[in-house]
C-alpha cells in the first residue's frame, strides 16, 4: 500500500476514534444507520486480516544506514557471558612493610645509653640545641674519660661525631637500626648508644 494512503487511513481512523468518544461522552451510545456505515465504508476500507509481521524501517531519504549499525527498531539479541569454571582466586594481602628506620640528625636527638668494650655504661644526651656550628650534648656517669667530656655532637655524612670541649672528637658512630654503633677515637674501643 502506497505510504499516503496509510497515512489518511491512520488520519480517518483518528478522526472516527474521537469523533465517537465524543459523541458517546456528551450524547450517550449512537447508533449507526446503513448511510453512515456506507460513508465509513467508502472513506476508510477494510483492512485485510492475516498474520501481522515487523520488518526494520528504511533509512529516510537521502540518508545511508552504517553498515555496522543495525536498522531502526531492531533489537539486538544480547548473550549472556559463558559460564567459566574458573575459580578465582583469593585476594591476599601484600605483606607488611618492614619498620621504616629514621635516619638523620633529628633521629637521634635524645637520650641514650652508652656502653663501651670494658662493659661499662652511662647516659649520653644529644640535644637539638645549637652550640655555635655544632648541638649540645652531655654525659652523666661515664666511667670512660674521653666519653665523660663530651659537649656537644654532629650528624654528618650518616655519622654520629661526639665532641669533647675544645672540639676535640671523643667518637664517631654510624646509625644502623635502632642504635649508633662505632668507636672511641683516641683507644679505638668499640662504643654503641642504644636507646
Amino acid at each position: 500500500m502506497p505510504r499516503q494512503y496509510r497515512s489518511t487511513i491512520a488520519l480517518l481512523a483518528l478522526a472516527a476514534g474521537l469523533g465517537a468518544c465524543a459523541s458517546q461522552r456528551f450524547d450517550g451510545p449512537r447508533v449507526r444507520g446503513p448511510a453512515q456505515q456506507a460513508a465509513i465504508d467508502n472513506i476508510a476500507p477494510a483492512m485485510p486480516s492475516g498474520a501481522v509481521t515487523s520488518a526494520p524501517l528504511a533509512p529516510p531519504p537521502g540518508a545511508t544506514a552504517a553498515p555496522d549499525e543495525a536498522p531502526i527498531g531492531a533489537q539486538a539479541s544480547i548473550a549472556p557471558p559463558p559460564a567459566s569454571n574458573v575459580i578465582p582466586e583469593p585476594v591476599v594481602a601484600p605483606p607488611p612493610a618492614p619498620p621504616v628506620v629514621a635516619s638523620g640528625r633529628a633521629s637521634v636527638v635524645g637520650a641514650w645509653d652508652a656502653k663501651d668494650a670494658t662493659g661499662g655504661s652511662c647516659k649520653v644526651t644529644l640535644s637539638s640545641a645549637p652550640a655555635l656550628d655544632l648541638y649540645k650534648a652531655s654525659a652523666a656517669g661515664c666511667p670512660n674519660k674521653d666519653l665523660a667530656k663530651v659537649t656537644a655532637w654532629d650528624f654528618r655524612d650518616g655519622e654520629v661525631y661526639l665532641y669533647q670541649q675544645g672540639g676535640t672528637v671523643a667518637a664517631r658512630l654510624r646509625q644502623g637500626g635502632g642504635a649508633l654503633d662505632g668507636a672511641l677515637t683516641k683507644s679505638g674501643a668499640s662504643l654503641a648508644l642504644v636507646r
